[in-house]
């Protein structure tokens, strides 16, 4: 039962914050917070979790800190780009179909559309932070916990250079329609999504030493799938595709997730 009502009220967090964050897009009409509110929202169901244990041990600790770390760093970037460079396109092209073809107004196409489909979306993938914590058996970390923390590290590091070297790419006016293929780029088309995907598996491995911690797994497993399948890389590349000519090119040569050196011509 404890298990049940620690869940219920991180559910519940998920709900009041995205209803909340779902009023204040409807209000401006533009809902690219919603991507900086995906990361920080994580933060917020580690802590939640966190804050319903009774005893901090080294595990709920590793797992919340982690978390936060990652959710600030990405959450911040996020809201940074969103703020530089205006409304995401995709979501602008998601609202305009949603009002011309169905008729619905903004409100009623960003809650359907947007925000009812990320909140479950969040709890999912968020299970690590929380099923990692709840059993504090066994208290002390053992090899899987630090193999998962070095991933996760690891990942983090990794998408934020991978951020950081887009970011400066885009700011040089002389790239305007050029593709990015050098450092971490050279050798995936996606390092924050793989860098992303490792934060994960690693909160996941971190949590996977308690009974509780394995049922965690649809957690990573959806993200990587929804980062390659879904929402991330192949929405991305379909745009690229049609603005960039170099694109196509770009993508015969490099891995399109884990690392690995590019293919020759």
């Amino acid at each position: 039962m404890d298990v049940i009502r620690i869940l219920a009220i991180d559910a519940v967090t998920v709900v009041i914050a995205f209803t909340m964050m779902w009023a204040i897009c409807a209000s401006i009409r533009d809902v690219t917070m919603v991507d900086a509110w995906w990361a920080l929202g994580m933060m917020v169901l580690a802590i939640a979790t966190f804050a319903q244990m009774e005893v901090a041990t080294d595990r709920r600790w590793l797992l919340t800190v982690i978390c936060a770390i990652w959710a600030i760093r990405l959450g911040g970037y996020l809201f940074w780009r969103w703020r530089d460079h205006g409304p995401d396109r995709r979501y602008v092209r998601m609202m305009e179909k949603a009002q011309d073809k169905r008729g619905w107004g903004y409100a009623r196409a960003s809650f359907w559309l947007v925000f009812a489909t990320q909140a479950p979306l969040q709890f999912i993938v968020a299970l690590p932070v929380m099923l990692g914590q709840i059993q504090a058996e066994p208290v002390a970390l053992g090899t899987l916990a630090y193999v998962g923390a070095a991933l996760a590290v690891f990942g983090i590091i990794f998408e934020s250079i991978g951020d950081w070297q887009l970011t400066v790419f885009r700011k040089n006016p002389a790239n305007a329609g050029q593709v990015l293929s050098t450092g971490l780029w050279r050798y995936t088309r996606h390092p924050n999504y793989f860098g992303d995907a490792c934060v994960w598996w690693g909160l996941f491995l971190i949590g996977a030493e308690t009974p509780l911690g394995w049922l965690a797994l649809p957690g990573p497993v959806l993200l990587t799938w929804t980062l390659m399948k879904w929402s991330g890389a192949p929405t991305l590349e379909f745009r690229m595709r049609k603005t960039k000519p170099g694109y196509a090119d770009y993508i015969a040569r490099t891995s399109g997730f884990v690392p690995w050196p590019p293919k020759r011509a």
